[in-house]
């Protein structure tokens, strides 16, 4: 597994270095740290379909491939202080992605303003795009919510969301990636009906 991997990244090396074509400016927040070095990360392609493929290794390698921030809340299901995270006020339009692999999990048009300090969505992007499990942690009864494609942990969904779903899912920045694109609208309709509660 070590062996494919490495080779992976000297391909992509390779392959990179020999593109004479200049780097596309964006206006994106991004973490480059953890998708220059990750072999597994697939980010939507430009034709429009993304790499599905179930990402399964070991939480060693995920060490050696995160860096320290996100593999704690990916892989140790950790929680970034509320308010701190780039994403809790981002209102760009676009796509958040798992950042451990590339995974496509909210749009824009999903998320809302809860004031809770994390970026909350009241429905992801795909039934397959999100996982669930029973968090019963802290004295609480909760509901993980796990990328579907590598099971990093992302937060916690809750059934205090605004309309149409009713859902909150309270999602950690650290293990969030963004790309521009279109999109706000509902999610300017959903926040309005929550705030009108």
């Amino acid at each position: 597994m070590r062996r494919l991997i490495y080779i992976s990244i000297i391909y992509s090396l390779i392959i990179t270095g020999c593109s004479n074509q200049p780097a596309k400016q964006t206006n994106t927040i991004t973490m480059d740290s953890a998708k220059n070095s990750n072999p597994v990360f697939s980010p939507q392609d430009p034709a429009g379909k993304t790499d599905t493929g179930k990402v399964e290794i070991s939480n060693e390698e995920w060490k050696k491939i995160l860096p320290a921030d996100v593999y704690t809340i990916a892989r140790e299901k950790g929680t970034e202080r509320a308010f701190t995270g780039k994403f809790w006020d981002h209102k760009e339009g676009g796509t958040y992605y798992c950042l451990a692999c590339g995974n496509p999990l909210f749009n824009s048009n999903g998320k809302f303003e809860s004031n809770c300090g994390w970026p909350s969505f009241f429905e992801p992007i795909s039934k397959g795009s999100i996982i669930y499990a029973p968090d019963n942690t802290y004295g609480m009864k909760r509901t993980e919510v796990m990328c579907g494609k590598c099971k990093a942990h992302l937060g916690h969904v809750f059934e205090d969301g605004p309309p149409p779903t009713g859902l909150r899912y309270c999602i950690n920045s650290v293990i969030l990636d963004f790309s521009a694109g279109s999109g706000g609208e509902k999610a300017k309709d959903a926040e309005k009906k929550f705030d009108d509660k």
